[in-house]
């Protein structure tokens, strides 16, 4: 998956497409691969079946014989390969043919069909240039700044596309919000504990005990479409799914009413393998590791038409299926594990090194000053030694010696002078 027809705009933002590759890995699947046959609920049928019971009577007889004479069943035999990317089914080409523009299904029936390699929703992110509260959070998806299906708060998209995250060390909160169009809404992610993943710490998020919970939590409420909401671990993506009467839940209806898993038998819920998480480096905001695990499920309802007279209401499990990334590339990893574990660690080292440096530096500059000064205050005594010995002065009939630019002069004392005087007179 890459970001294409990427653009930033003054406002902070940054546009972007996610194109999406999803490839067949052999070494990774079972004996018998995409080719082996399996059976499934047709879920075009049960779709119609379920919608039909808000009809008339005599439309839904009509509805029923109409099902009978194309020969639809409430169960198909399809490949992994065309369950997944496509098969043709009746009543999907005729829904493509007739349903409005904007309510238009594909030609034909598969669950990723329109998800690997086409280019669909356009997003707009905060860049973090304007503040990093809302840092990877996204500001408008496909020009909108609320998802067209929930009323508010519900419709909010002020949530991560799964890159990027507001830091923890910045905006301190423990909630973090997640957006996919396969999830057909925002989730809670919260906080629960600091763990390291490849020497670099992360915080450790899971689902907050509020998702798919909306009787409990009155704040989620609203994505019960003005309905009866469902059991406890459900959520309807009708809305977002063409009105199919489709729900997500966690794997194997973990933490579930009981009732859900009760109705069906193989089921384990096991919370290392079917719970959702992300660990996300909480200077950078970056995911190290995520693991977004969901399970599709069909509801199907008490009906009278024939072909599903004999189902009783339940949900019916489809498929679970997990998205994420187990490691960053090495690179990526060497340039975050530089910017936080060795920055914190290393760097104040450094620091500290850096300033003991500079104190050795400033007390060898002041040792060296001083001894210049004593140094010099030590030669100017010296030669104030050496010029009063060498200039003094012989009093009491003593000679001076005064200290001429080349040469001495030996003078004579006052009282020698007079000595002198007196012989020269007397003779």
């Amino acid at each position: 998956m890459e970001k294409v027809n990427t653009r930033f705009y003054d406002n902070g933002t940054l546009a972007f497409q996610h194109y999406k590759i999803l490839q067949y890995m052999p070494e990774l699947s079972i004996p018998g691969g995409e080719d082996m046959k399996f059976i499934v609920p047709n879920i075009p049928l049960l779709t119609v079946t379920t919608m039909a019971n808000n009809l008339k009577p005599l439309v839904r007889t009509g509805l029923s014989l109409f099902l009978r004479m194309v020969g639809s069943d409430p169960f198909k035999t399809v490949t992994i390969h065309d369950f997944l990317s496509g098969y043709d089914d009746t009543l999907t080409s005729i829904a493509n043919s007739y349903f409005p523009q904007n309510k238009r299904p594909p030609r034909k029936m598969g669950l990723f069909l329109s998800r690997n390699g086409t280019l669909v929703d356009k997003a707009t992110i905060f860049t973090g240039d304007k503040g990093w509260e809302n840092f990877g959070y996204m500001d408008r998806l496909n020009g909108l700044d609320t998802l067209p299906y929930w009323e508010p708060p519900c419709n909010s998209i002020n949530g991560s596309e799964g890159s990027l995250f507001p830091p923890r060390d910045v905006t301190k909160s423990d909630i973090v919000y997640l957006y996919d169009k396969d999830l057909c809404r925002l989730w809670r992610m919260q906080y629960r504990e600091d763990t390291m993943k490849q020497g670099i710490p992360v915080g450790v998020y899971t689902p907050a005990d509020d998702m798919f919970t909306p009787e409990e939590y009155g704040n989620s409420s609203c994505f019960c479409g003005g309905f009866e909401c469902p059991p406890r671990g459900l959520q309807s993506i009708s809305p977002c799914q063409f009105d199919a009467p489709l729900y997500l839940s966690f794997p194997h209806f973990l933490n579930a009413d009981p009732s859900l898993l009760n109705a069906v038998e193989g089921l384990t819920p096991d919370k290392e393998k079917h719970e959702s998480f992300i660990k996300i480096n909480s200077k950078l905001g970056v995911p190290l590791e995520a693991r977004i695990r969901v399970q599709l499920n069909i509801m199907v309802e008490k009906s009278n038409m024939y072909v599903v007279r004999q189902f009783p209401p339940m949900v019916f499990p489809i498929m679970w299926l997990e998205e994420g990334v187990e490691e960053l590339p090495p690179h990526l990893q060497i340039l975050i594990y530089l910017s936080t574990t060795f920055a914190d660690n290393v760097v104040p080292y450094l620091l500290y090194g850096l300033i003991g440096f500079g104190g050795l530096l400033l007390v060898g500059v002041f040792l060296k000053t001083y001894k210049s000064y004593i140094f010099t205050q030590e030669n100017v005594e010296l030669g104030k030694r050496t010029l009063r010995r060498g200039s003094s002065f012989f009093v009491g009939g003593q000679s001076k010696l005064l200290m001429m630019r080349d040469s001495y002069t030996l003078l004579q004392s006052p009282l020698q002078e007079s000595t002198e005087t007196e012989q020269e007179s007397s003779t």
